[in-house]
């Protein structure tokens, strides 16, 4: 019998579909073999694919969002889905089917809709109780945006280390100073010389 999650966000559900992994002692109530997804949105058409489509279709709506609020122009363009701003407030999607002789579908989502459908994502990213895939979700962000990302990473690396040595060294030095009082210092050699 499979299992079946729920992620809800306001208007969109986003359903789950599938086994755990025995062969990794997994609980009954997980899924780690992803048999089915669907994505159900209020007043749209049903959504559902393939497992293999449930990663890029996700990052899509990821790397979009990204490009908003980085204030970039708003353009995703991949072999199954399409999105772009209309305007500041309505986002054009595109989902192309897999199958062969099947138009392509057409959404036009408001900010509200489309924050929703990306807390679902979220919200399953999140999840301990599904375990998604991710190894090609890398491979589908932009090389521009992937370069930047392991540029900023190489640095942290390489400034973090000095940085945190420096504070635990102004700290250690301060705390020495604090506790030190060389008036009391001075009081007790004046008194040793006195005997």
């Amino acid at each position: 019998m499979q299992n079946k999650i729920s992620f809800h966000q306001s208007s969109v559900t986003l359903e789950i579909m599938g086994l755990p992994d025995y062969s990794n002692n997994e609980n009954k109530d997980q899924i780690s073999i992803i048999s089915q997804w669907k994505l159900t949105i209020i007043d749209k058409p049903l959504i559902e694919g393939k497992v293999e489509h449930l990663g890029p279709i996700m990052n899509a709506f990821f790397i979009y969002s990204n490009l908003l609020i980085k204030d970039e122009i708003p353009i995703y363009e991949s072999k199954l889905i399409d999105i772009k701003a209309e305007n500041l407030d309505m986002h054009n999607i595109l989902l192309k089917s897999s199958k062969p002789n099947v138009k392509p579908l057409t959404l036009k989502f408001g900010n509200s809709l489309l924050l929703d459908t990306i807390n679902c994502f979220d919200q399953l990213n999140e999840s301990s109780k599904v375990r998604v895939n991710k190894t090609g979700a890398y491979n589908t962000i932009p090389k521009k945006v992937r370069i930047g990302l392991n540029n900023k990473v190489k640095f942290l690396n390489f400034i973090m280390p000095p940085l945190i040595s420096i504070c635990s060294l102004i700290l250690l030095s301060y705390s020495f100073i604090y506790f030190y009082n060389p008036v009391e210092d001075k009081e007790k050699n004046e008194l040793i010389n006195l005997k």
